[in-house]
């Protein structure tokens, strides 16, 4: 996907860019005027593997899976039904859209009934379990319809949080990004899991996480979200953060936990911009000591 110097890809195009390899193939306006204008894929298509052998019988009976983006009425995911939760949810901030009337208190998390029974998380998995249901879509992000906030209590869009980060640390670097959409044309927001490998006793590397409930929902150890700044001058700002799933004092500054774009990329198996956009002379990267 090439983009001329000086563009930023639209909150939903970001998103087939970041489901690797998928690409929009036209575009529908909602006929709905009440609210902010989004732009919604009508053809989704992937660009790579869908091409079957010449022998179609191969496919008789189905295909075992294909990739699972969901379009809400205000953000965007991609399903992973192993880790009953999203691999990244893409949300665009802006000024516009954080005002309204909808209100958290009328909206409560329910299933995702898009999503087969085999593979969905359900309330009843967080019930005693100790984590809170973390939103990666903030709810507070989508004030401008009530249906878009209650679409952020999909349990599609939630990963068990501790506590302690959820309600501190966490809650802190989403007010950030609604402050950055006070100073800036869009704010756009990819936030996703992240199951990082630790060396143990024998000295070796291994990948461990809890899981959750009788349906064994994922608890990852580490969130990122990566933060796409377009300003008023036509520069693009990168802000990659990674924090633990663990307590955070909510005291520490949210610099401390930037990082460098390219390790959250090697890590969650995802690319977030093009390319020719971390490249360009107008686009900057954030990381920690601010440079």
């Amino acid at each position: 996907m090439r983009l001329p110097h000086g563009v930023l890809l639209s909150g939903a195009s970001l998103a087939v860019g970041v489901a690797l390899g998928a690409r929009l193939t036209s575009w529908k306006q909602p006929k709905d005027d009440t609210g902010p204008k989004i732009l919604q894929p009508l053809i989704v298509e992937a660009s790579s593997s869908i091409s079957l052998p010449p022998s179609s019988s191969i496919a008789r009976f189905g295909l075992p899976g294909l990739s699972q983006l969901k379009t809400r009425q205000s953000h965007v995911l991609s399903y992973d039904p192993r880790l009953r939760g999203p691999a990244w949810v893409l949300e665009q901030l802006n000024g516009e859209r954080l005002q309204g009337s909808a209100n958290r208190q009328d909206s409560e998390f329910t299933e995702d009934d898009s999503v087969h029974p085999y593979h969905r998380a359900t309330n009843s998995d967080y019930r005693g379990s100790g984590f809170d249901r973390g939103h990666l879509a903030a709810a507070a992000n989508h004030r401008w319809s009530q249906k878009a906030m209650d679409e952020t209590f999909i349990l599609s869009n939630v990963y068990p949080q501790n506590p302690n980060l959820n309600q501190y640390a966490w809650n802190n670097l989403e007010k950030s990004c609604r402050g950055l959409s006070k100073r800036n044309k869009n704010v756009y927001v990819c936030t996703g899991p992240l199951f990082l490998p630790k060396k143990e006793a024998d000295g070796k590397m291994y990948v461990k996480y809890q899981v959750i409930g009788e349906n064994h929902v994922a608890v990852p150890t580490h969130f990122f979200k990566v933060v796409v700044l377009e300003k008023h001058s036509g520069e693009i700002e990168l802000q990659p953060y990674v924090m633990p799933n663990c307590p955070v004092d909510e005291k520490t500054p949210l610099e401390r936990f930037l990082v460098p774009i390219e390790s959250i990329e090697r890590a969650s198996g995802l690319l977030f911009v093009p390319n020719i956009l971390k490249s360009a002379s107008n686009v900057r990267a954030i990381t920690a000591g601010g440079k």
